[in-house]
């Protein structure tokens, strides 16, 4: 039994020019629709639906699981586990809605709003994700990690202006750059200063890190897709691996967050 009725679908070269944004996915694109048919379009088959469904599902685990995994009473900042839930939220939001209404009638303006939601959210999990990393690094060097905390802050601000207003998927990689080289400023304080945090947290933040930049490059370089256009329309394709790779992210913060969580319980900064 269909539980909606699939429109027929377009290829490459009939679909609107603004979402002909990866040349080697052929087939299996979304006629332009109103709202409620792009709804519809969760109950049929169409090379969109891996990329609703690798958001889709993982935010509604992490909406109903996450919060059961915080300590929340151990945490002397309340503002650290709800910026961090926050954090593990945000992308998987913005990215679904994108997904889901991209082919709206609203025509490109639309699209362009939906796709500046989506870099948003990419924004804000690498924004909201790093705060408690940056106070629990300088947790001994309160007035450092104000400044600290205000210059990501700013820095953010200015990385979501870039990858909101950037026209390829390389400007808008390009955009979140600089909040990983301060981000890998803090692991390197960490590694050689006085830094403070799990050993183990730090292990998994590079790992977090890593992830993302692959993900990142995979979409960018548009593989497999690449070598074999038209076999990875609807299962497989780079962008479905990229949306896979964030999901493995935001999972190594999250258990990275919690081992600082967990180690600063009984954590005493040296006195002077």
């Amino acid at each position: 039994m269909v539980l909606y009725k699939r429109p027929r679908l377009l290829d490459f070269t009939k679909t609107p020019q603004y979402l002909q944004f990866n040349k080697y996915v052929l087939t299996g694109y979304r006629p332009v629709s109103t709202a409620p048919e792009c709804l519809g379009s969760l109950f049929y088959m169409h090379n969109e639906l891996g990329n609703i469904y690798t958001h889709g599902v993982p935010f509604f685990l992490f909406l109903v699981l996450l919060p059961f995994s915080i300590p929340w009473m151990e945490v002397d900042s309340v503002w650290i586990g709800v910026v961090h839930y926050l954090a593990c939220l945000c992308p998987t939001v913005g990215s679904v809605v994108y997904h889901v209404f991209m082919n709206h009638v609203g025509g490109e303006h639309v699209y362009d709003t939906l796709l500046s939601l989506d870099m948003f959210g990419v924004c804000l999990v690498n924004t909201l994700g790093a705060l408690p990393i940056i106070h629990i690094t300088l947790l001994c060097y309160p007035t450092i990690r104000q400044t600290a905390l205000l210059a990501y802050i700013l820095l953010s601000a200015y990385s979501i202006y870039c990858a909101t207003t950037a026209h390829t998927n390389i400007l808008r990689l390009q955009a979140f750059l600089w909040q990983a080289v301060f981000r890998f400023s803090l692991f390197l304080f960490r590694v050689f200063g006085s830094g403070a945090g799990s050993p183990d947290s730090l292990r998994l933040f590079v790992i977090m890190d890593s992830l993302a930049v692959m993900g990142g490059l995979v979409n960018v370089i548009q593989i497999p897709e690449r070598f074999i256009p038209g076999l990875f329309d609807n299962w497989g394709n780079s962008h479905q691996i990229m949306h896979i790779m964030v999901i493995c992210s935001i999972i190594y913060l999250h258990w990275g967050t919690l081992e600082d969580l967990a180690w600063i319980k009984t954590y005493q900064c040296p006195t002077e």
